[in-house]
């Protein structure tokens, strides 16, 4: 069973649909018991930092979630679940998070610029990703693939030996990371069609 941390901030149900049309039960709760008996975790997000870290801990999530990464058990953020992986993020103030993946949560840059254009905060949309190490999750998924994103913050790993993947907008930052038995995504799979689709199948499929 593949348990979807429900701590009252996203849609968590496309990603549950998601699971479900490549074929994998997956149960959306606020329970922390069910997560600790789970398979596989998703930790996904969609708001601000701040809120989600004190949801998670009012939850009595933060202890499951350790276990489940110590355990070695297949371990999926997406988008804010990613960022809530790493030490600390500058988002309306400094932040503590969860510090599994020792690094900052920043912001993009102000006056980013490709060719004559400004490019937007957020970030919003299609766009491919660099693939510098390639988790079992993204097995047969090409260099070059296009993902949908939404966000104004990216992560800085300490170590970029973490990094799974990066993207180019206005600079090159990293779009997904990779260590033991977690891969965490700034991308949406859940929104980013069949190439996403292939990402949570993988997923699923992992021991």
């Amino acid at each position: 069973m593949i348990a979807i941390i429900d701590y009252g901030m996203g849609n968590l149900r496309s990603v549950q649909k998601a699971f479900e049309k490549v074929g994998f039960e997956a149960l959306v709760t606020a329970d922390p018991k069910v997560v600790l008996e789970a398979e596989r975790v998703v930790l996904p997000g969609v708001g601000a930092f701040r809120d989600c870290m004190t949801n998670l801990e009012q939850g009595g999530f933060i202890e499951p979630i350790f276990k489940v990464i110590r355990e070695g058990r297949p371990f999926l953020g997406i988008c804010l679940g990613l960022q809530l992986l790493f030490s600390e993020s500058e988002e309306f103030g400094l932040h503590k998070g969860l510090n599994v993946i020792p690094g900052r949560v920043l912001r993009f840059p102000e006056g980013m610029t490709e060719g004559d254009e400004e490019l937007k905060v957020p970030h919003m949309g299609w766009n491919q990703i660099s693939v510098k190490r390639c988790p079992p999750a993204f097995s047969a998924i090409p260099d070059g693939a296009n993902f949908y994103f939404v966000h104004s913050y990216y992560v800085q790993p300490d170590d970029t030996a973490v990094v799974a993947t990066t993207t180019n907008y206005g600079i090159e930052f990293c779009s997904s990371i990779w260590k033991d038995n977690i891969v965490a995504t700034q991308f949406h799979p859940e929104k980013s069609q069949e190439t996403g689709l292939a990402i949570l199948k993988n997923f699923g499929e992992l021991k």
